[in-house]
Formats: structure tokens, C-alpha cells, sequence
């Protein structure tokens, strides 16, 4: 791979659509175990995806796609290699700057949902902001425009706990998109919800994303997701198998 793409990281403006952000991997591997008995998660993964690309990265459980998702957050430091976010080299960042950037840059949306039980909806929604030290009164008209857009409007003041799944899920979409972010990262977004739900989720994740121009990286095995990207990576054991527009799968 070249040089990275240069890219700056957008300023929060509710009045303009939010500008997505590069992603740039190069040559990561991610390996658990030592000796004769490690195993390469990741084996030599490089990967370029433009700001503002919708990209769906599909395989089998155990094909590394978790792996992948949680090294391109800053989660998880790869074994070797690099990942650049922007023109942030995120896996170099002490664990808190990590965090930080991950607060202010990347909305993480994931298949069992992570929200915070003891918290209402509004309260989960505006949680990042408020660990940033923004009130919550604050943050409340642009949680409400979310939850309006995501069908949710009469559920603020409810327990996560009382919603559906395919409520849950879109919960997890507004606080993935509460602070603007200009990547969201999702990990099998639709694979705990059924047929019906996830193509309602999924579409709507779709929608939101593209008015905001955001660069969307989409971890799943749910085949109808090719239906909304731009492009689709395969991966097998750890490494790309193929890379390609969805039209020639």
C-alpha cells in the first residue's frame, strides 16, 4: 500500500452534513497464543476505505471480523501493523487519548446492543456527550431529533431493559451517532434481531449515514447488507479473500 490519503477530522456542525473519515489499515495481524499453538486472527490485513464509503466486510464466525472491528476502534492493538483513522494513527495512542478519540470520532454499533441497564433510553443515547461533560439538558434536543428519525420518539423516559430488540438496536444507532461521529464501526448490527427488524434497522443505519456522509465499516454475515454498500471486502481465516462492488459478487 502507499502513503495514507492526508484527511483531517471534522468539526461538529449540526447545520451541515458531517464529513466521514479514512480509515487506512496496513499489514495487521493480530495473533492469540504463542508457539505451536497461536492462532492469526488477523494475518497480514491491509485495507483502504475513502471517507464517506460504505463498506460491508462479510465471513463466517471465526473468519476474524470481530477481530478486525475491535483493531479498527482501537480496542484491541494489533500484534504488528498500523491503522490509521483520519490522519490519526490510533493504535498509538495511551489507552485514555484512545478512549477520547473513540468518544469524539467513532460511533460503535454492536450486535448485542452494550447499552447501560441501570440508564433510560435518552440517558443511553446522550451517554457519550455526558462523559464528556455535557449536560444533559444540553444534549436533549438533539437526542429527541434522533430518536424521532429512528422511530423511537415516545420511548425517552423507559428502562432499555422494556424495549424490543429491534428497539435496542435503534437506541444503539443514536448513541452511535450522538456526537457526529465521521466513522461508525458496526459488528453484526442485524444479527440479533429477526429477518423483519434487522432489514428495518439496517436500513435505517443506511439512511442516516449516507445524509451525514459518513464512512460506514459494517462487520456481518447477513447477506442483504450488500444491498446497501459500496463496496464489500470477504474475509477467511483471518485474511481478504476478496474485495469488491457488491454488482460483482
Amino acid at each position: 500500500m502507499q502513503n495514507k490519503p492526508e484527511s483531517t477530522a471534522p468539526a461538529a456542525n449540526p447545520d451541515r452534513p458531517v464529513q466521514g473519515l479514512s480509515v487506512y489499515a496496513e499489514d495487521l495481524e493480530v495473533i492469540f497464543g504463542q508457539g505451536s499453538r497461536s492462532v492469526h486472527a488477523l494475518n497480514k490485513v491491509s485495507l483502504e476505505v475513502p471517507a464517506g464509503q460504505f463498506l460491508v466486510i462479510r465471513g463466517r464466525s471465526g473468519s476474524g471480523k470481530s477481530t478486525l472491528f475491535q483493531t479498527l476502534a482501537g480496542i484491541r492493538s494489533p500484534t504488528r501493523g498500523r491503522v490509521v483513522i483520519g490522519d490519526t494513527e490510533i493504535d498509538s495512542l495511551p489507552e485514555k487519548a484512545s478512549a477520547r478519540f473513540r468518544r469524539q470520532h467513532i460511533g460503535l454499533v454492536y450486535q448485542f446492543f452494550n447499552l447501560v441497564p441501570v440508564l433510560n433510553v435518552v440517558e443511553n443515547i446522550a451517554l457519550p456527550l455526558m462523559i464528556d461533560g455535557q449536560r444533559l439538558s444540553t444534549a436533549l434536543p438533539r437526542v429527541h431529533a434522533l430518536m424521532d428519525r429512528l422511530g423511537i420518539p415516545k420511548r425517552s423516559g423507559q428502562m432499555v431493559s422494556d424495549l424490543s430488540g429491534g428497539e435496542m438496536q435503534r437506541v444503539a444507532i443514536a448513541r452511535a451517532l450522538i456526537h457526529e461521529p465521521g466513522l461508525v464501526l458496526a459488528d453484526e448490527p442485524t444479527g440479533n434481531l429477526d429477518e423483519a427488524n434487522g432489514a428495518l434497522v439496517l436500513s435505517m443505519l443506511t439512511q442516516l449515514c449516507r445524509e451525514r456522509r459518513l464512512t460506514v465499516v459494517m462487520m456481518t454475515h447477513d447477506p442483504s447488507a450488500t444491498d446497501h454498500c459500496d463496496r464489500m471486502v470477504r474475509l477467511l481465516d483471518g485474511k481478504i479473500e476478496s474485495d469488491l462492488a457488491p454488482f460483482d459478487e
